[in-house]
């Protein structure tokens, strides 16, 4: 069983369908009484609590007065996102995550994710964040809509894509071109490592085409969850130029 809190999440999970087996609701809390008729019209079971159940069942995280009971998250295959771009009629469109650690990250970079139609979403079993309750409350809901797998090698994954017609993209400070002057238009993949570390190297060796941000201040490099998000909107803007 997981856990999600937070109104948009709750509220998100509700109205995708997911499996919620129980919602604990804050008492004469009017601020969540929308998403409890909404609930309710499921016949999802609500439970009136107080403030310091709810902070004890997430550690002191701020619920919003609402938290949910779920089934584990729900983990999709390579083969499902695929199949998922064909059944849109669009050219595939996937990001990879070599070893994201920081849950706030990968919570943001699920929420653009969704936002930009982004296909689906591979992170690694190993090494890095998974779908907890803190990215789902970052993600604010999206983590409902959006497919994401979970591999144990990406060196793997991105040989398989490729094999399905996918250009695969890292995105790495050494890179040759930057992300303005390179053609994003077609089915790619794109590439985003680790917060401290980068690309790692096997990783790196198996994408088509290192490429760079621009960048013209004193600091040269940028939060991971903020290179994704705009590497995802110069690829979006391509595709619909």
């Amino acid at each position: 069983m997981g856990i999600i809190y937070g109104k948009n999440p709750v509220l998100e999970a509700i109205n995708s369908g997911n499996t919620i087996n129980k919602i604990y609701a804050q008492t004469s809390n009017k601020d969540i009484d929308f998403i409890i008729k909404e609930a309710l019209k499921r016949k999802i079971v609500v439970v009136n609590t107080d403030k310091q159940k709810l902070d004890k069942m997430i550690d002191g995280k701020n619920s919003q007065g609402i938290v949910a009971n779920v089934t584990d998250f729900n983990y999709s295959t390579i083969e499902e996102i695929l199949e998922y771009a064909n059944i849109k009629n669009e050219p595939p469109f996937i990001v990879i995550l070599d070893k994201i650690e920081d849950p706030h990250n990968l919570g943001a970079i699920i929420r653009t994710c969704e936002c930009m139609g982004v296909h689906g979403i591979v992170i690694q079993k190993r090494n890095a964040c998974q779908v907890t309750d803190t990215v789902e409350k970052v993600a604010a809901g999206a983590c409902s809509y959006v497919k994401i797998s979970r591999q144990t090698n990406i060196t793997e994954v991105i040989k398989l894509l490729k094999k399905q017609g996918l250009w695969i993209y890292g995105l790495d400070m050494s890179g040759e071109s930057n992300i303005y002057n390179t053609d994003l238009s077609g089915p790619i993949a794109l590439v985003i490592g680790n917060e401290g570390d980068g690309i790692s190297r096997l990783v790196k060796e198996n994408c088509d085409v290192l490429m760079k941000i621009p960048m013209f201040g004193n600091i040269n490099s940028l939060n991971a969850s903020v290179a994704c998000a705009i590497s995802i909107y110069e690829v979006v803007r391509q595709k619909n130029i």
